[in-house]
């Protein structure tokens, strides 16, 4: 290689640093900063190190948050992990071309639909004036409130699912399509049921991608703040809910605990997405 095409090579490699320049930027102002600033925030009272904010972060009402979180976040996960996999499978078996494609397109556009307009269709369906609601009503089924409300943590585990279903559908997929037709006729060659079958082979090949799957769906569902508060309000006690009054001031503006509180979110969350890359990476090798 002469020098001149390697000068060249040199050339394009700094231009396509070049290019990824607004990418970074992009992180260090919207990731990187704001993340060190929540960490100076938590940790120091007038410039000085502290844990007086995460001992307040520990007093009962808060508490119950990280508890109502938890709960609703780790029932939306195993809901949408169980019927997620029974519609992935079904996309996945099924011969009909078009309805392979229309189903997961639909829960690739499902799956990115939340926040407030998701909480408004939820009250205009299933509120106490909702389209179903009433329609119950006309047949002599009034459910509502004393069995069923939106406006309760009831009513979020059902808005909740509502993407995180697609969600655990697309990231499903893959791995149901690795599982090979061969080890399936092997093991009814062997004289295995087909609950056998997925007792001791599918569901161990699949294990890593659905424990992987609950993770995602678990963190996706703790940090949901929009959907929570236009649905609920303060009715339900969540972490996101509280973070928000604390920065606002609706009962008291106290941004050091309201970044306490983050950091131990944060923290929940950096697990379950470590739990999930690392298992994402066992899924894979078994792929091979």
């Amino acid at each position: 290689m002469t020098r001149g095409e390697r000068n060249a090579r040199q050339s394009k490699a700094w231009l396509v640093w070049l290019g990824l320049l607004p990418f970074f930027l992009f992180g260090l102002a919207f990731e990187i900063i704001p993340v060190l600033t929540l960490v100076r925030s938590s940790f120091t009272d007038k410039g000085a190190l502290t844990l007086n904010h995460f001992e307040r972060a520990l007093t009962p009402l808060f508490i119950e948050s990280f508890r109502n979180s938890i709960q609703l976040s780790a029932a939306t996960a195993f809901l949408g992990v169980v019927f997620g996999t029974l519609v992935a499978h079904a996309i996945v078996t099924t011969r009909n071309r078009f309805v392979r494609e229309a189903i997961t397109a639909l829960a690739d556009v499902t799956t990115n639909f939340g926040g407030a307009p998701l909480a408004f269709a939820f009250i205009v369906v299933l509120g106490s004036t909702g389209v179903v609601t009433l329609i119950l009503k006309m047949v002599g089924l009034n459910l509502y409130p004393t069995t069923f409300r939106v406006y309760s943590i009831q009513g979020l585990t059902v808005a909740y699912l509502y993407f995180q279903l697609p969600l655990m559908i697309l990231l499903i997929i893959p791995s149901l399509l690795g599982l090979r037709r061969e080890w399936r006729e092997a093991a009814i060659n062997l004289g295995a049921s087909s609950f056998q079958y997925w007792l001791r082979v599918a569901l161990p090949f699949l294990a890593p991608s659905l424990l992987g799957g609950f993770l995602l769906l678990f963190a996706n569902a703790f940090g949901a703040y929009a959907t929570a508060w236009t649905l609920t309000g303060p009715d339900v006690n969540l972490v996101t809910v509280q973070i928000a009054a604390l920065v606002r001031g609706e009962v008291q503006l106290d941004p050091a605990l309201a970044d306490a509180l983050a950091m131990l979110s944060l923290l929940v969350m950096t697990i379950c997405v470590a739990g999930y890359q690392w298992l994402g990476g066992r899924a894979r090798k078994g792929a091979r």
